[in-house]
């Protein structure tokens, strides 16, 4: 197969259909048949990154290797198909614009009046066939954010229309829309998908294969229905059902040929079909974990989009652990003194969540010094593993106002420092330390047993470092550093061995957990929680 073959994923009728799903399912599909993909997303809205985003708006940041702020998407692609994405997958329309602007700026385009054809569409085509120039990728599949007919998708639309119209047989069209239930007339419709498709035709694109989105089975009738009014082929209407768990999307999706269909669209030999054995020993698996495992999560976002990877990370630590992990969340900002045992009574284990700012942190600090002094198994990630670390600095240390900079400037006792290459900064948007640094493990702590190795990468976001002035105090008392960063010296481990389980990274070890390769670290916290429940 020498030239990439490009498959654009869009959207119909509403928002979070499940694009990002469908496009790491086409992923996996592809590389089960020996080819080597990638996945990429366009988001239109104007921000730069979604770094600078609140969660409320748009769910987790993705952090990757690289360091690039990204969608939650990119953590769908890399937990589905186990690829490392970079910032090369990553585009939104701010960034799009941005480039063109600073190219204007500088001369490139010898004084020509700059418009959105051809210069935006062309630089919104140059990222698109990047990474398959550079990577020579069988397969790049590109998801474009939001839906048809969106003011700010437009120039997107244009761009698939011209490349679709350039690469012929080697760009597909798989277009995701919705069919409503309508409970009083007891019938699925199937108008909002012709208009949809009607409103992709109007700007030049026809749809090649449609998926539907439906809460119901849909009949071969529906389905001749949609492929007669909108020219698609009968055997390229998927359906996708609602199903019990995203993971469950690629074979269902094989079971129906989507991979075959898009083979078939840009002939490519179809070959047998591939028989997924370990993702269906995963999913063989968590349908036979019945037993459940409670876990807290302790946060201020109560949105499950907030911690998606952290979630999707306890989800598949259960699987490998043989349970049902049941997450409950718990609302950082109302823990209080006098409730804090009611509120996590029940839970076999705490995660104190990442995030930014004072918001719900005095009940942060709370959960940490309750399950450090009942002895619940803890994990803490980022922000959270500053709280045990300030928690321990008041109740064991006896610095009473011991804080982190980011909540008390003025504190005598700043266990948590800003960063020395952070002081000067005033952009917020990517200036973080973002992406994947060196870590180095203790021999002999806990930490090390889990990860079974020294030398250790993972992914960063974070301005606030733990203070090395009071190491000492930390490690006598009984907190111990176990990772540090062999070039900053930067605490990225801490763990109180005495304890069942009670450790604290300033890194996200949920963005490197995959479903056939689940996080270490999730899966141990998770067998002492099951240990703890025993």
């Amino acid at each position: 197969m020498a030239e990439t073959k490009y498959i654009f994923v869009t959207g119909g009728v509403v928002s979070s259909l499940g694009k990002g799903i469908i496009s790491s399912s086409i992923g996996k599909l592809l590389q089960a048949r020996g080819y080597n993909i990638t996945i990429q997303k366009f988001d239109p809205y104007i921000n730069i990154d979604p770094g600078t985003l609140n969660p409320y708006e748009h769910g987790e940041c993705y952090v990757t290797a690289d360091g690039m702020e990204t969608d939650l998407d990119l953590g769908h692609y890399e937990r589905f198909t186990g690829i490392q994405t970079t910032k090369a997958n990553s585009m939104t329309t701010g960034r799009i614009y941005k480039s063109v602007i600073d190219k204007e700026r500088r001369g490139d385009y010898l004084g020509k009046t700059i418009q959105v054809v051809p210069h935006i569409t062309d630089e919104i085509k140059r990222n698109i066939k990047m990474l398959g120039q550079r990577y020579h990728y069988d397969f790049v599949i590109t998801e474009i954010g939001g839906t048809i007919g969106d003011i700010e998708s437009a120039p997107f639309m244009e761009a698939i229309r011209q490349m679709k119209w350039e690469l012929g047989k080697q760009a597909v069209n798989v277009h995701l829309t919705y069919v409503p239930y309508l409970k009083a007339a007891g019938e699925l419709k199937t108008k909002p998908t012709q208009h949809s498709v009607k409103e992709l035709q109007s700007v030049g694109i026809q749809p090649d294969i449609l998926i539907l989105r439906t809460e119901k089975y849909l009949s071969d009738q529906v389905r001749k229905k949609v492929a007669a009014f909108c020219n698609v082929d009968f055997d390229c209407v998927i359906q996708s059902e609602d199903l019990s768990c995203i993971y469950e999307v690629p074979v269902y999706m094989q079971d129906q040929g989507l991979d075959t269909a898009i083979l078939r669209k840009v002939e490519e030999p179809i070959g047998e079909k591939p028989a997924l054995g370990p993702w269906r020993q995963f999913l063989e698996r968590r349908k036979k974990a019945t037993e459940t495992v409670n876990i807290g999560l302790v946060g201020k976002y109560d949105l499950q989009d907030a911690y998606k990877s952290i979630r999707e990370s306890l989800s598949q630590a259960g699987t490998y652990n043989d349970h049902k992990v049941i997450i409950n969340y718990i609302n950082s900002e109302k823990i209080t003194e006098e409730n804090v045992a009611e509120l996590l009574k029940g839970q076999d284990g705490i995660m104190i969540c990442p995030g930014f700012g004072q918001r719900g942190i005095e009940g942060k600090l709370i959960a940490a010094h309750y399950t450090r002094t009942h002895d619940i198994p803890t994990f803490g990630i980022c922000l959270g593993m500053q709280m045990m670390v300030i928690e321990f600095a008041r109740n064991v240390l006896g610095y009473a106002d011991a804080n982190s900079r980011e909540m008390d400037e003025k504190t005598d006792h700043n266990v948590i420092d800003i960063m020395e290459e952070q002081k000067n900064i005033t952009n917020m948007g990517g200036t973080m330390r973002l992406g994947q640094y060196e870590c180095v493990l203790r021999q002999g702590s806990r930490t090390f047993d889990i990860y079974k190795k020294e030398n250790i990468r993972e992914r960063h976001r974070h301005r606030y470092e733990f203070n090395n002035a009071y190491l000492t105090q930390f490690e006598r008392a009984g907190m111990m550093c176990v990772g540090r960063n062999p070039e900053s010296d930067l605490v990225e481990v801490v763990e109180i061995p005495s304890l069942k389980w009670y450790i604290g990274t300033q890194y996200h070890p949920e963005y490197q957990s995959t479903v056939l390769k689940s996080h270490p670290l999730f899966v141990d916290f998770v067998k002492h929680a099951i240990m703890n429940k025993k």
